[in-house]
């Protein structure tokens, strides 16, 4: 499968809508596209992985250097990942979780909650 990356805007937030696979050949694609964002003037940045199937180190890294840029410029990067079950994007949640790394990232269960300035992320 491939990786597909559709640009969004909600409430003053880019968002960017990642489905596919994110590894070592396409998740350069969404380094990219968090760059161009970023050279937008963008600093509220939604990365809606929910659309994700799977996701290997290669895309790990693609997230934490994403987390980093946001934070040298000041700006907020905000995930989308469900929590469990069998929904798509969980692997990513399990990734991420089993890496250590969960805790790094701001979560939320969907793009209304992230975009919301007053919710609380969910824990890891």
């Amino acid at each position: 499968m491939t990786l597909k990356v559709l640009e969004g805007e909600r409430d003053n937030w880019a968002v960017l809508q990642v489905s596919g696979e994110m590894d070592l050949v396409t998740s350069p694609t969404v380094r990219q596209r968090v760059h161009e964002a970023v050279a937008e003037g963008r600093r509220s940045l939604v990365l809606d992985l929910s659309g994700v199937r799977f996701c290997d180190s290669s895309g790990v890294g693609v997230l934490i250097a994403a987390r980093r840029l946001m934070r040298s410029c000041q700006g907020e990067l905000r995930l989308i990942l469900p929590a469990r079950g069998a929904e798509e994007g969980s692997h990513v949640n399990r990734v991420l979780t089993a890496l250590g790394v969960r805790r790094l990232f701001e979560v939320y269960p969907d793009v209304a909650t992230a975009v919301d300035r007053s919710a609380s992320p969910l824990s890891a």
